[in-house]
């Protein structure tokens, strides 16, 4: 569905709207003016990550720092503790993991972004494909359609349980 930026919600942090997009021949993506702002941060960083396979994920890069440096330190006291010792192969999986899963991008013209490889192949959309664009509340994403259809199909039938539990 493409939308206008009047779909576009950013209301006190809660990114909604949906949009239709498409890659040029390298990759590159041209975000709305108002999303990209959003997931920008000051400084004009911005991290990438890979959500699940077909979906990408763009995030506010200190908002997303702080998450990822609360929960490794956590982690991090765990380990020195003594409390991880018989989940080693789980910490080796989440290093792996944590290695592979977000990269820092900056945005060129503060609403293009360039999809570097290995988020290239996880998205699974060739150079001139076109893409899902997704506020996702607290970020926005990057579909691959046939994954975003297949998403939908999956949770639509989910979204009144889910609206009353997380509003009540």
């Amino acid at each position: 569905m493409d939308s206008s930026p009047s779909d576009y919600n950013l209301k006190e942090g809660f990114l909604t709207g949906e949009w239709k997009r498409s890659f040029d021949d390298r990759f590159r993506l041209s975000l709305p003016t108002e999303m990209a702002e959003a997931i920008t941060d000051p400084a004009g960083d911005t991290i990438l990550a890979k959500e699940r396979y077909g979906c990408l994920s763009l995030w506010r890069a200190a908002d997303w720092q702080k998450r990822i440096d609360d929960g490794v330190g956590l982690i991090r006291q765990k380990i020195s503790a003594g409390r991880m010792e018989q989940r080693f192969s789980d910490v080796q999986r989440l290093g792996r993991l944590l290695s592979t899963r977000f990269k820092t991008v900056r945005l060129a013209n503060r609403s293009r972004l360039v999809v570097p490889e290995g988020f290239r192949e996880f998205l699974d959309v060739p150079a001139s494909g076109e893409v899902m664009l997704v506020g996702a509340v607290i970020c926005v994403e990057i579909w691959n359609p046939k994954a975003w259809q297949e998403c939908l199909k999956l949770e639509m039938p989910e979204f009144g349980p889910l609206f009353k539990e997380l509003s009540g």
